[in-house]
């Protein structure tokens, strides 16, 4: 599909399903379901003919174009997109052909639940959830404290521990026997995440639904993939409050010309950010590149907080009305912040 087709049809997407919901999302946590799987029956999850380059850009696209409407539902997209990456980097048959086509096609939605792993090989966390072997798959036990982007009909990637020495990388849907979710919504800026804790007791995994049996192998691989496309989530939303500041730039130049830093300034550095992580996107192996991966994800961490707090005070007092878009895209950047690798952590494994 031609690019600029693409982009209408994208920005179509946004237009019908996300636009009329953002203040229901931000204040009331409605979950855009139905944004999502418009994305994915327009074909917008599809590897299918496709190179991975130009997977990664495409999927970088949406996550920046969604973000600078609302990044809970660009968060919840980058979710489903982290859970593709790993189906796409899995070995199992069961998984290649009957799970990621399934999900790729829009049909069935999923979440991730690496963050506890991204910890734990920053050495930042224990693992929290245990497993082990039985008949035919395995057993896993423990809990996670969040997990974004369920439904009652969603599945979701986890790691478990077998032992000191090995680790797994597990798929499994929401409605399997042993695992009780918990909704989680007194957040300031995730509300829409429909982001759940869950508590597993010996829920079993059978092995088809196995994504890799040697997790120390195989998150090195997905590690960059999910911080690439974590850049774009600062990007879209830096991108919506430099336009706000540009045009209270212009409604009063004699006041705002004494406020730092000055549009031209931010509109250069989220450049450098946006062009550096396409030019990565290009790469066919992003393990290569993971450092700078890294390193761009903490540029971005550290920009689009200092973009929307100048947003806060271009814009004034209207910037403080109930429901505004400044106010929330404040809210927004505090959540890329905390959001695995945080900056805590970006700073340890850089």
């Amino acid at each position: 599909m031609d690019n600029e087709i693409e982009n209408v049809e994208f920005n179509q997407i946004i237009n019908d399903h996300l636009k009329p919901y953002i203040r229901q999302i931000d204040e009331k946590a409605y979950y855009a379901k139905e944004f999502l799987n418009a994305v994915g029956k327009a074909g917008f999850f599809s590897s299918n003919f496709l190179q991975k380059e130009d997977v990664h850009c495409r999927e970088i696209y949406i996550i920046e174009e969604t973000a600078k409407y609302c990044m809970t539902s660009a968060f919840t997209l980058w979710c489903h997109l982290a859970a593709l990456a790993s189906f796409r980097l899995s070995n199992n048959p069961f998984i290649s052909s009957h799970l990621l086509p399934l999900f790729e096609s829009g049909d069935a939605l999923a979440g991730t639940g690496l963050s506890n792993a991204i910890k734990y090989y920053a050495g930042l966390e224990r693992i929290r959830l245990k497993a082990k072997r039985t008949d035919g798959g395995y057993t896993i036990s423990g809990s996670l404290p969040n997990v974004s982007n369920l439904d009652h009909d969603h599945w979701f990637v986890i790691l478990a521990s077998l032992n000191e020495k090995q680790r797994i990388i597990c798929s499994l849907p929401v409605n399997v026997d042993g695992l009780v979710l918990e909704s989680k919504t007194n957040y300031i800026g995730l509300n829409g995440s429909a982001t759940y804790s869950g508590f597993f007791d010996n829920v079993f995994i059978p092995d088809k639904w196995i994504i890799s049996e040697e997790a120390d192998g195989f998150i090195p691989k997905v590690r960059p993939i999910l911080a690439l496309y974590q850049i774009p989530l600062g990007i879209g939303v830096s991108q919506a409050a430099i336009e706000s500041i540009v045009k209270s730039h212009l409604k009063d130049i004699e006041v705002n010309q004494h406020l730092k830093p000055k549009p031209t300034e931010l509109i250069n550095k989220l450049q450098i950010v946006r062009n550096r992580t396409y030019e990565y996107a290009r790469y066919a192996d992003l393990s290569t590149i993971g450092k700078e991966i890294l390193l761009t994800r903490l540029d971005i961490a550290k920009l689009t907080p200092e973009v929307v707090h100048a947003e806060m005070l271009y814009s004034g007092g209207q910037a403080y009305i109930q429901g505004n878009d400044t106010f929330r895209r404040l809210r927004e950047s505090y959540f890329l912040v905390n959001l695995s690798p945080t900056i805590t952590q970006l700073e340890t494994l850089c």
